[in-house]
């Protein structure tokens, strides 16, 4: 039996992190272990209460379980090119397979901006080989009350009153848990749905269900275009950043997951189940450049009309452009592996985040280049927000790393700003719009000079996270991918050597910053950032380090799971998952590394 056979271990009572693969429909997620227990399921939406949360509680968070008893071995795969997974799980005397999806409407277009989702889970159940004892165990948080109800169950919910759900099966179900005998080549179905009241007749079997959406996943995927290194991953974290997407409004969630720490035990644990404008942007990038345009002018288009609601850009916003709610915490939840706040909302919501501008008018401008238009009452808007880059750019704010002490003029924000400057001032010089497009590009180079003077350190020999001074910083190590400063400025050369010495954590690895030196008002301490990582690999290419590049890219895609998923940070001494979980800033880092890299090879080869 191979490791990815192996029977799953639990880690404190938890399956790790990394033993979950994603299925999605665009209006919501799941998480699947390698055990057969969905432990993660929000309804209707991504941001809705969960219905199922035993990542967090594996005693009160409730699960949907379809386990052979006992349990021996496990695999998990996806179908290819699509949001469906298929886990085969193992007992003493067969085996099992299960396909997982949260299916589509039939002939649905993942490129519109409307829903796609049906509102229903379907687990398709087959026994592949003997005999399997199978327990089927349906337990939402909080309990539920169940009644035959359309020749299946419906359940009711104490803790979601307003929530009607049917759980169809073609398994004989009296209870929410039961046991079956099952044998070789018996296939059976369970459909869980929500919304709309459940009905005796289904004018769709469940394998056509299952067809449909196939066919609707890689349909979508007929767009996608990518030659480049570690092509597999590439392709499957395009399809992981779509399963963050929420097709209906063009919003893009940071991870579809709640309150997974960032250490074990430590209380750093947030609520990712929004749209953050920046971890958005950088998303729908990286999809671009693999042929994926449409989810940039999605996106573009749902935070105008965010950011005109609000008079000015937040940071984050639910998948509708409203103010999330605020945040709190969970008592009743004891945190995955005992790390405990579980938290709701996030508080960063009402933090100032400078870099907003530029990751807008960068999505803009990218759009543009892609054959999107520009018109008056839109330009108009993207305007403002270049004018506000200016004036604002030396002003203390919270930073990409959503700081809790007092704001600081941060580099990274200062730098997005002469992004803003710099794309709002391209846009009107190559379409002919209104706007002091020389004025903007001098305001652009001032900034630029600024961080290359200010955020200077002689005695540490590199650029610093404030203009000013202050500690060392990974998140300079994108400023030349933003085009800010090129990678082989002697100053970024300087910078990436003392990040890779101060903030490296091992094997390419890097912590984000190290608190005791950037203090962000949270005790404890973190993993290391992926992110980061692609970012290093990204200069070092820029230096004419190819080599070096590739061998750090090609480590940290070893690091993904056996389904291709990333988390947002690693635990160094173990190479376990920590964070939120699939996070779309890894996933987004590896498809941009991967075309800056095939992108220096082709340089090379011609040089």
């Amino acid at each position: 039996m191979s490791d990815a056979d192996a029977p799953p271990s639990l880690r404190d009572g938890y399956l790790p992190i990394e033993e979950h693969g994603l299925i999605g429909d665009g209006g919501t997620a799941a998480l699947v272990g390698r055990d057969g227990a969905i432990s993660w399921l929000c309804v209707p939406r991504f941001d809705s209460d969960p219905l199922f949360c035993g990542l967090l509680d594996r005693t009160h968070g409730g699960a949907f379980a379809v386990t052979p008893e006992p349990l021996t071995g496990a695999i998990q795969r996806y179908e290819a090119d699509t949001g469906v997974l298929v886990t085969e799980l193992t007992g003493p005397n067969g085996r099992l397979r299960v396909t997982d999806a949260l299916t589509l409407r039939a002939g649905a277009d993942l490129s519109e901006d409307v829903a796609a989702g049906r509102g229903e889970l379907l687990r398709l159940i087959e026994v592949i080989q003997g005999r399997v004892r199978l327990r089927v165990r349906i337990e939402p948080r909080g309990g539920a009350a169940c009644y035959p109800h359309a020749g299946g169950l419906g359940l009711r919910l104490p803790r979601r009153p307003e929530l009607e759900l049917h759980l169809a099966s073609s398994l004989p179900l009296e209870d929410v848990d039961s046991t079956h005998e099952l044998t070789a080549g018996v296939r059976h179905h369970l459909l869980l749905s929500w919304g709309a009241p459940g009905h005796r007749f289904h004018p769709k079997s469940p394998e056509e269900l299952l067809a449909d959406t196939i066919a609707v996943w890689r349909n979508w995927m007929r767009h996608y275009r990518y030659d480049g290194p570690q092509e597999p991953l590439v392709r499957r974290a395009a399809i992981t950043l779509k399963l963050m997407d929420h097709t209906a409004t063009g919003a893009m969630i940071a991870a579809p997951t709640s309150s997974l720490p960032e250490a074990i035990g430590g209380p750093r644990n947030w609520d990712y189940r929004y749209a953050w404008i920046r971890d958005a942007a950088f998303s729908v990038y990286a999809l671009g450049r693999i042929g994926m345009g449409h989810e940039a002018a999605g996106f573009l288009g749902w935070v105008l009309d965010a950011v005109d609601r609000a008079g000015r850009p937040r940071v984050l916003y639910d998948v509708d452009g409203h103010p999330p709610p605020p945040e709190c915490l969970d008592s009743a939840l004891e945190g995955y592996r005992g790390s405990a706040p579980v938290r709701w909302g996030n508080a960063a919501a009402e933090q100032r985040q400078h870099d907003v501008f530029g990751e807008i008018l960068d999505c803009a401008y990218r759009w543009v280049r892609w054959g999107g238009t520009l018109d008056a009452a839109l330009w108009a808007r993207l305007r403002r927000l270049v004018e506000a880059a200016a004036a604002e750019w030396q002003t203390p704010d919270h930073g990409i790393w959503e700081v809790r002490t007092p704001g600081r003029p941060f580099t990274y924000s200062a730098s997005l700003c002469a992004v803003a400057l710099d794309r709002g001032a391209r846009m009107a010089q190559g379409n002919g719009l209104e706007g002091d497009a020389e004025r903007w590009q001098a305001e652009a180079a001032r900034i630029r000079n600024a961080i290359l003077e200010h955020a200077w350190d002689p005695r540490l020999q590199s650029l610093t996270e404030h203009l000013g001074g202050g500690g060392i910083d990974a998140s300079l190590l994108a400023l030349p991918l933003r085009g800010v400063v090129p990678a082989d400025h002697p100053r970024m050369v300087a910078t990436t050597r003392s990040v890779i010495r101060r903030l490296g954590a091992g094997d390419g690895l890097l912590y984000r910053y190290l608190p005791d030196e950037s203090p962000d008002g949270l005790p404890g301490h973190e993993g290391a950032f992926l992110l980061c990582s692609f970012w290093l690999a990204d200069n070092l290419a820029g230096q004419g380090r190819l080599d070096e590049a590739v061998d750090l890219f090609d480590s940290l895609c070893a690091r993904a799971n056996p389904l291709g998923l990333l988390p947002e940070q690693i635990d160094p001494s173990t190479g376990a998952f920590l964070g939120n979980f699939p996070q779309a800033f890894s996933h987004m880092g590896l498809i941009s590394t991967g075309i800056n890299l095939r992108r220096a090879r082709t340089n090379r080869a011609n040089s």
